[in-house]
């Protein structure tokens, strides 16, 4: 009978490979969940990032047809091109000025929208409306705004005496800089806004109390609490605004068009030309791969100089 029961027993499989099964089971869980999301940003990240690194090493003719592989070739052009280190240094001012400014009026709109005053919520509604509105809209009623015969901005400034005829303010490259990087800053400031306005809302009162009680006056408590614990939505917003200023095409291709010339182009339109105008399809992809290249090197840069390891920890 004990050898029977030694037999039967035998039959069983060993409890070992039925536990290690469960526990791949329960790693296998979370997929069903995280499945979806890691195939939306393979399809929607992933694989344009391969396609633009594969484009910048193949020769193709002015139709679109691939010549086979041309290694750095599309990379050696692109460096060539006279336009190039003009484009960048004015897509490095593009980016920096838009985003200092916009972090800077940030601060004091959050500020306002965050104080107790009749209407606040119609103020808020209304700071939403240029960031929910068509970019390219935006682009183009500022263009119409700064037409020289029939725009608004030179009728009133010819009304307050300010200019003594019209000014074509587009057709000047510095000028055109200047009023497009206004409208990239107020298409900017409703989104840092909120997310300023967001940190504020999350920074407790009995700190403030706490301040008053010491004898902190408005400035001290500003620069020595508000500030400090603003600083992971500042980081927020700074870095979502640098990636979104960098590729911004809309404003830039809506007002001027990257002209005259090139005198407008940032890396973006440049890259749009390349492939377009020029039908130079190889260098626009290495455009691209550098592009690339820039925003992950500026948003480390930044990451870096805000000591974002120290807020981790």
């Amino acid at each position: 009978m004990q050898h029977v029961a030694v037999k039967r027993g035998a039959g069983h499989p060993p409890a070992p490979r039925a536990s290690l099964l469960r526990r791949i089971g329960r790693a296998l869980v979370p997929l069903l969940w995280l499945g979806p999301s890691i195939v939306l940003i393979a399809v929607v990240v992933l694989w344009p990032v391969i396609e633009m690194v594969r484009t910048s090493l193949l020769k193709f003719t002015s139709s679109g047809t691939s010549l086979g592989f041309h290694g750095t070739g599309d990379f050696t052009d692109l460096f060539a091109e006279d336009d190039l280190v003009p484009v960048l240094l004015r897509t490095l001012l593009w980016v920096v000025g838009i985003v200092i400014v916009t972090m800077v009026l940030s601060l004091a709109l959050g500020q306002l929208l965050n104080a107790r005053f009749p209407g606040r919520r119609v103020v808020r509604w209304a700071i939403i409306v240029p960031w929910a509105a068509s970019v390219l809209m935006t682009a183009l009623i500022w263009r119409w705004m700064l037409d020289n015969y029939s725009g608004l901005v030179n009728r009133v400034l010819l009304d307050l005496h300010v200019i003594d005829k019209p000014v074509n303010w587009l057709a000047h490259p510095h000028q055109a800089m200047v009023w497009m990087m206004a409208v990239a800053v107020f298409v900017s400031l409703p989104f840092t806004s909120f997310v300023i306005l967001a940190g504020l809302q999350t920074i407790p009162a009995d700190v403030y109390e706490a301040a008053r009680v010491d004898g902190a006056g408005p400035l001290r408590t500003y620069f020595g609490i508000t500030l400090p614990l603003l600083r992971p939505a500042v980081l927020i917003a700074s870095i979502i605004n640098v990636i979104n200023v960098f590729n911004s095409f809309p404003i830039i291709w809506g007002m001027t068009g990257g002209g005259p010339a090139h005198a407008t182009d940032t890396t973006t339109t440049y890259m749009y030309k390349l492939a377009f105008n020029d039908q130079h399809i190889g260098e626009s992809g290495a455009m691209a791969v550098v592009n690339f290249l820039l925003v992950l090197v500026m948003v480390l840069v930044y990451l870096r100089a805000a000591r974002w390891r120290e807020e981790v920890r």
